[in-house]
């Protein structure tokens, strides 16, 4: 297994952060791709965060309430089926 980091995708219109409303997802629990894994608010719209890949959670790097900046890492998965590089 290899551990894989995702971050807050642009979330539109030029906003550069949102609050973290809910997780979704606790750490050890296996998603899918597409998976909704988060809800953040912004000042426009409560938006929900799909994985961005299938494997299991093994970070949350936010607690719910934090202001989360775009591209900033979120959660850490170990994806099955690849190797990590030696």
């Amino acid at each position: 297994m290899v551990a894989r980091t995702f971050e807050l995708p642009d979330l539109g219109e030029g906003i550069a952060e949102g609050e973290l409303v809910s997780w979704l997802v606790d750490p050890g629990e296996t998603v899918e791709e597409d998976q909704v894994i988060a809800e953040v608010e912004t000042d426009k719209a409560l938006v929900e965060i799909p994985s961005a890949q299938e494997g299991t959670i093994t970070e949350l790097h936010y607690d719910e309430g934090d202001m989360v900046p775009v591209d900033a890492v979120i959660v850490t998965f170990d994806v099955e089926g690849e190797e990590a590089e030696a």
